[in-house]
């Protein structure tokens, strides 16, 4: 039966995203299908085999370590200051995102990490039968992050047609950045967050050619990365650690603002109307966490902490799926884990548009007014990787 039921949300995805099309006249489906084979066989690799749990446990285990040398700076600074028995969402999940950054500043100031965005965006592009220029700024935004990745492109901005810059802000919108995938795993399984950052890279393609299909002509597809001015090794320092505590900082006041707006939204609705909110929310996204493989006595629970995420941002859906676990079985856990792996939000619409206005003002309003046609391209992006991953479980 879930093989049907994920046929059926497979189809219903790709005629959504086909609905929103530029040019269905234009879509290419051998991509496609190859794109959503290969997300079939690393979701098994990933999630079914000895070498799945080779690599997860790999990189689990970095995550586990990098979190440790995190803990030794924060427990310098904040030591003493959480009462015994308590671990403060700000000091154990956000601050070590300030570390991580760091590390990511490093690769980038001795050039390691470009080689390996080019090289995988290189393979990318043989695959999805789009761009270089798309390719590298999917593996890119998975790295250093959904506006920082603009800055190594600005160069191009200006002579991207509308449809390209589709492409990169919906690659941007689809995947997570590293420097916050150690605070994801301390909330939900490892082996999620893993077959997530894969799935959604080639889910990103294939959303992103249904809804903006076009060919990119060889000579138009040079990629070329912006450097930024040279610096030391100290001043590079500097800037990634006040970069990953700025970071910090922004995701704590949104929780703030919006966990405390929906406890006040729902006491409102509950009331008013004898039902929270977010119920509500439940079952108007009931039907598609059906099509994901949620059993149906899960449905519009499930379908309340998606929605959270989408309204709010994923750190919040994260943080009620924790409460709610103990209600949930292990296959809802998995699937609706891997949706929330992603900065498919409505905030991200205005952190993808402010960082491409800041950079060229032109190509800013445009991806402002394309703005929720690319939040429904990454919510479908979403999708399809939970569907993916309920055939696997």
């Amino acid at each position: 039966m879930k093989y049907i039921i994920a046929i059926i949300g497979l189809l219903v995805v790709i005629g959504l995203a086909a609905l929103a099309s530029s040019n269905r006249r234009k879509i290419k489906y051998k991509p496609i299908i190859t794109m959503i084979i290969i997300q079939l066989v690393l979701s098994y690799l990933l999630l079914n085999t000895k070498f799945g749990l080779v690599v997860v446990k790999g990189i689990a285990n970095v995550f586990g370590r990098l979190l440790e040398y995190a803990g030794e700076g924060i427990s310098f600074v904040f030591g003493g200051l959480a009462n015994e028995g308590e671990a403060p969402f700000f000091i154990t999940v956000l601050l070590p995102i300030v570390f991580i950054s760091v590390l990511i500043g490093i690769f980038q100031h001795f050039k390691i990490l470009p080689v390996v965005m080019r090289g995988i965006g290189f393979v990318l592009s043989k695959v999805n039968g789009m761009g270089k220029l798309e390719s590298y700024n999917a593996v890119a935004s998975a790295v250093i992050g959904q506006s920082e990745v603009f800055i190594t492109v600005k160069k191009q901005l200006g002579q991207l047609p509308p449809h390209r810059m589709y492409t990169l802000c919906a690659s941007a919108m689809s995947t997570v950045s590293m420097s916050i995938v150690g605070a994801y795993m301390t909330m939900i399984k490892p082996e999620y967050v893993v077959t997530a950052l894969v799935l959604n890279l080639f889910g990103g393609f294939i959303i992103a050619s249904i809804i903006n299909p076009y060919t990119v002509d060889e000579n138009e597809d040079m990629l070329v990365v912006q450097e930024g001015d040279k610096q030391s090794f100290f001043e590079m320092l500097g800037e990634y650690i006040l970069d990953g505590f700025k970071v910090a900082i922004v995701v704590a006041a949104m929780l703030i603002g919006f966990v405390a707006l929906i406890a006040a939204i729902n006491n409102v609705f509950d009331l008013i109307f004898g039902i929270t909110f977010q119920q509500i929310l439940g079952y108007i996204f009931a039907p598609f966490a059906f099509i994901m493989g949620i059993p149906i006595s899960e449905l519009v629970t499930a379908g309340g902490i998606m929605a959270t995420k989408l309204v709010t941002n994923e750190f919040v859906a994260m943080i009620q799926l924790t409460e709610l676990e103990h209600v949930l079985s292990e296959r809802t856990l998995g699937i609706i884990s891997v949706f929330l792996v992603s900065f498919a939000n409505f905030s991200s619409i205005g952190i993808i548009s402010g960082a491409v206005k800041g950079l060229h003002e032109k190509q800013g309003n445009t991806v402002a007014r394309f703005g929720l046609k690319l939040l429904f391209g990454a919510t479908l992006v979403s999708v399809l990787t939970s569907i993916i991953v309920s055939i696997i479980l």
